[in-house]
């Protein structure tokens, strides 16, 4: 099942980009373990969208509890949200 993850990050960009490097070697993890589907920031460093690929619910909550931003305190909350994808242009996802 797919879970996606509304993300809101704390106002401290100078901390998100200290931590970021070990929140996305996080995700390339999940993504070579098959449990990450898309993610990324909103453009307004604001929060981000990640799309899990999970057997329930709660390992969507345990990925995320897990994640160094929540880790070190990026993370101020998240929304999970069953996400049943029917289209895509993947030309326009890098």
């Amino acid at each position: 099942m797919k879970i996606a993850a509304i993300i809101e990050y704390i106002a401290d960009k100078a901390k998100i980009g200290e931590i970021r490097p070990a929140h996305r070697q996080y995700l390339t993890g999940l993504k070579e373990k098959g449990q990450l589907v898309v993610c990324g920031p909103f453009t307004d460093d604001s929060g981000g969208l990640i799309v899990y690929e999970v057997a329930s619910r709660e390992e969507a909550e345990q990925i995320v509890q897990n994640d160094p931003f929540n880790k070190n305190g990026i993370f101020v909350s998240w929304k999970l949200r069953p996400w049943n994808p029917v289209m895509a242009n993947r030309d326009l996802l890098p």
